[in-house]
């Protein structure tokens, strides 16, 4: 077949053509910032703000007193509290956009400014969500170093479970002591696979320290290794009548000797750290919620400022856990 002369086609007509632009923006990038969705949060009012910690005396067996005793001069040895704290950190987005890309018709949005915006309080909360489950120290600042929070990674010292040669983190009170913030960052050691085993010891460990663990968070790649792990509770699905039931492969619940413990799947914290959390006793602090502020206008664009200010608070590090070194693919 061929065409006639002097058909007008769809390439010789191209100038009159409207773009076929879809009216929707897809974004796949995932927002989901489970660790800061799963502790508690509260407003703190200094850029280091402390608290106290304590625990109880051990048990004892050889409690046993003389009838009549005279405790006259007598007092027992007491632990005083420990004090800790963590520094805010600032983050923050700027956007910049001319007031005439203000104004044309634009596909998938009504205003770029509004839509830049939106992702960048998106970006702001993954980057919250990472800095908080880092092995990140506190960093005090100064007018040419930021300010820095410590991450979860950098506070849990008590229950941290190292491959060969790791070590704990060391707070800024020295060796051996819980007092001040998190100042030395956890020495990295022989990486090796996450099993069932190094799982079970790192929840009793926690257990035996007084902790209830409810939360385990890792990256994807271990989330699917504990599914095969063999504590994971079998999960049903109701389907009605005469419906083909489904296949349900996530893991979402790990029953151990010491209590049931949810596992929860975090793309922005190390894949080579396990968490055991108790929700009850970590939170995210802010000095300053998010915010949006107009800067000064300078020329032909508006300018905006989205800001927050914030850290961790671990209110007693003893409460989680960390199995560390585990492989990552």
């Amino acid at each position: 077949m061929a065409i006639v002369t002097n058909t007008i086609t769809r390439y010789d007509g191209y100038r009159a053509i409207r773009e076929d632009l879809a009216n929707v923006i897809y974004n796949i990038s995932p927002v989901d910032v489970p660790f800061m969705s799963n502790i508690g949060r509260e407003n703190v009012k200094n850029t280091y703000y402390e608290w106290q910690t304590d625990t109880l005396a051990a048990a004892s067996t050889t409690n046993a007193q003389l009838e009549g005793d005279d405790l006259q001069g007598v007092a027992d040895s007491r632990t005083p509290t420990a004090r800790v704290g963590n520094y805010t950190q600032i983050s923050r987005k700027v956007i910049e956009v001319s007031n005439t890309l203000e104004a044309v018709d634009k596909a998938g949005m009504r205003s770029y400014l509004a839509y830049q915006l939106a992702k960048a309080a998106s970006e702001l909360k993954r980057d919250m969500c990472a800095t908080l489950t880092s092995n990140n120290v506190a960093v005090v600042g100064n007018s040419t170093t930021a300010r820095k929070t410590a991450g979860m990674g950098a506070w849990l010292i008590t229950n941290s479970y190292s491959g060969a040669s790791g070590a704990a983190p060391v707070m800024s009170s020295g060796s051996g002591n819980f007092d001040g913030y998190p100042a030395t960052a956890a020495t990295a050691g022989t990486s090796r696979v996450f099993t069932e085993t190094l799982l079970k010891n790192a929840i009793q460990g926690v257990w035996t320290q007084g902790g209830d663990p409810k939360v385990l968070m890792t990256g994807p790649f271990n989330k699917a290794t504990v599914s095969g792990f063999s504590g994971i509770a079998t999960r049903f699905r109701d389907v009605p009548a005469g419906a083909q039931a489904e296949i349900v492969g996530a893991a979402d619940v790990y029953v151990s000797d010491f209590g049931t413990v949810n596992v929860v799947p975090n793309r922005f914290q190390p894949e080579y750290n396990a968490y055991l959390l108790d929700p009850e006793y970590a939170s995210v602090a802010y000095l300053r919620n998010f915010r949006t502020e107009v800067l000064a206008k300078t020329g032909d664009a508006e300018k905006r400022l989205l800001i927050v200010e914030y850290g961790l608070k671990v209110r007693t590090e003893k409460a989680h856990g960390v199995v560390r070194d585990l492989t990552t693919s």
